[in-house]
């Protein structure tokens, strides 16, 4: 059974590594997490805002085109219609209320493609929180349209200038801000990474993508279980919440797409699955991209969201099992995938969720399988990047 144990670890993977400064944190979640969450109130409040201020639930569509295309039934999980534009509200809400009942009152995040960002700005405005966001200096000029929004919903967005000024170097920037303030502040980390309880908790709030998706199915198709359930995979929350609810499904396949860069032994690339050992990065142990002595080698992919030296614990334990199946997709696969799914649905993709449909090209399906694409994010913010490119593929 694949569950998280009491000291945070899926198998091997997990744990909470941290600095004393911020044990008090980090052992007041611990003991406090579930037993918030599951309070009667807490659900209540959680439930409504997921319904009324983000819009859920997402609708579950049949991409008939799509479909046609690769001879299977493509069903796309549509977390780009939330509000902000993608998966990362979900938890975001989940975390501000949580928040509040510890009685914290400064907020801080990081963010890399700028949705988590954007969503942790939109639940301080709502309730009138200050928030600080940590984002690579080479980010706030790829990503500048989320920027803009943040700052419009009040949030200060503070550069990374450190290491290669990502996602992963925002994280750390965010980290040394919590050990110095960490009476007053809570994190709200993005992905299914970092200390325990974080990547537990970040995949609970998640899980609302699968609870949708099992009566969605059984509405659609006659059966709860998919074949198949495709999601990107940086830290990999998407891929956490569309997985949670089939993780002891065995018949439902688990497809974690990862970013390849320029090739995956180009030197400039995030394949992690082939190319990370084990390792301790932001507090957790998983698989990382690192060298013989244990120093981090740099990320690349022209998407920030996937921009990351490391995968969440959990899915380090589902690809280490094998449990997952890991599929690399590269710049131009991403690219090109993006504006195949623009042309035949109408749905122009986050980039981060690109490189997920472009595993299409790269499994193998039967005639009448059912496949669920974690649709995670609207490719608005990517809209430069795109016509950057867009002779080439048209």
């Amino acid at each position: 059974m694949i569950a998280i144990d009491e000291r945070g670890y899926y198998g091997e993977f997990g744990g909470a590594f941290i600095p004393e400064m911020l044990y008090a944190n980090i052992e007041e979640l611990r003991r406090l997490y579930v037993k918030v969450m599951e309070e009667p109130a807490f659900q209540s409040e959680f439930r409504q805002l997921l319904r009324d201020y983000v819009g859920r639930p997402s609708p579950l569509y049949l991409a008939e085109r799509l479909s046609e295309h690769y001879n299977a039934a493509i069903y796309l999980k549509r977390e780009d219609l939330n509000h902000t534009g993608a998966h990362k509200i979900n938890n975001t809400v989940g975390q501000i209320l949580l928040a509040k009942r510890l009685g914290k009152t400064r907020i801080i995040a990081e963010t890399g493609a700028g949705q988590h960002g954007v969503a942790t700005a939109t639940v301080c405005a709502l309730m009138g929180i200050e928030c600080i966001v940590y984002m690579g200096a080479v980010d706030i000029k790829r990503q500048a349209p989320n920027v803009s929004r943040m700052r419009m919903l009040g949030a200060e967005v503070r550069p990374a200038t450190s290491g290669s000024q990502t996602l992963k170097d925002a994280t750390n920037e965010a980290i040394r801000d919590w050990i110095n303030n960490p009476e007053d502040t809570h994190y709200i980390i993005g992905s299914v990474v970092g200390p325990h309880p974080y990547p537990d908790m970040v995949a609970r709030f998640q899980s609302v993508i699968s609870e949708e998706m099992r009566w969605q199915l059984k509405e659609h198709t006659g059966r709860e279980n998919p074949d198949a359930i495709i999601a990107c995979v940086g830290g990999g929350s998407n891929a956490a919440g569309a997985y949670y609810h089939y993780l002891n499904e065995e018949d439902v396949r688990l497809i974690a797409v990862e970013a390849a860069g320029h090739g995956i032994h180009s030197g400039e690339s995030a394949a992690t699955s082939v190319l990370g050992t084990k390792g301790i990065i932001h507090g957790s142990r998983t698989l990382l991209m690192q060298t013989e002595d244990g120093q981090i080698i740099e990320p690349y992919s022209l998407s920030a969201g996937l921009d990351y030296p490391g995968i969440g614990p959990l899915h380090a334990h589902l690809i280490a099992s094998g449990r997952a199946e890991a599929v690399s997709i590269t710049d131009d696969e991403a690219l090109a995938s993006a504006y195949f799914l623009s042309r035949k649905e109408g749905i122009i993709p986050a980039l981060e969720t690109a490189h997920a449909f472009a595993a299409l090209d790269k499994v193998s399906f039967q005639a009448d399988d059912v496949v669920v694409i974690c649709l995670s994010g609207r490719g608005d913010k990517d809209l430069d990047t795109y016509i950057r490119h867009f002779g080439r593929f048209m």
